[in-house]
């Protein structure tokens, strides 16, 4: 039995030290943040094209025609990127019964660039045969983590002088980063609205005239110190 309360009394001495260091003391959560407003270098458009037909066949053929022509002509655009979009067929059935009257076809094709007065050519082209979905503008990746390398310094600056402020307040005589987490955002407009368009002749559709507007972005740094007594 001495011998049972001896180990029991030598277990708890070694488990002191480990239970003192899970005590903290002083710990505070703050958080800063940093941000920039930044110019929209990218456009992005989507054109869709919608058939109706009594053939699957046929509706087919013509939305792989128009996509063919689509992608064909974005080609001719040095730095437009193009793909295909969304591609769907349905049927469509009669008012008063279950029979499958006919075939509607649904087609997409994508289209990104930083060239802007390309994307408005480009556009107008393909609305000859499309409608325009939308337009959206954003900063391009390269943008982002350009703007990002200066933001991430400053956020994690502003949490250092934030923190001093609050060990000092504290009486404390400095501080330690027990856990750090860095977060990107920004707020991107979803659309904008083109410019008066400029009409390249009477019978062609106009260009747009974009203009990009800005985002901002910006960069917050959240975490926790333990201020030292």
């Amino acid at each position: 039995m001495k011998f049972c309360l001896a180990l029991f009394y030598a277990l708890s001495l070694l488990s002191l030290p480990v239970m003192a260091e899970n005590l903290r003391y002083n710990r505070v959560d703050l958080s800063s943040e940093a941000e920039s407003e930044v110019a929209n270098d990218l456009m992005t458009a989507s054109l869709s094209s919608e058939y109706d037909d009594a053939s699957p066949t046929i509706l087919a053929g013509q939305i792989n025609i128009t996509l063919n022509m689509a992608l064909k002509e974005a080609s001719t655009f040095i730095g437009v990127k193009a793909s295909s979009g969304n591609q769907t067929t349905n049927p469509v059935y009669g008012k008063n019964n279950r029979k499958i009257e006919e075939w509607r076809g649904h087609a997409e094709i994508r289209l990104e660039s930083r060239d802007f007065n390309a994307m408005g050519e480009l556009i107008a082209r393909l609305q000859e045969q499309m409608q325009l979905h939308d337009i959206q503008f954003a900063p391009s990746v390269e943008t982002r983590q350009q703007v990002e390398n200066i933001l991430i310094p400053q956020a994690i600056d502003a949490f250092r002088k934030r923190a001093n402020t609050i060990s000092t307040a504290m009486g404390g005589k400095g501080y330690k980063i027990v856990h750090m987490s860095i977060n990107l955002g920004g707020r991107y407009p979803s659309s904008r609205p083109l410019a008066a368009p400029v009409t390249r002749s009477e019978e062609a559709i106009p260009a747009p005239q974009s203009a990009g507007g800005e985002s901002t972005m910006s960069v917050q740094v959240s975490g926790t110190i333990e201020v030292t007594p």
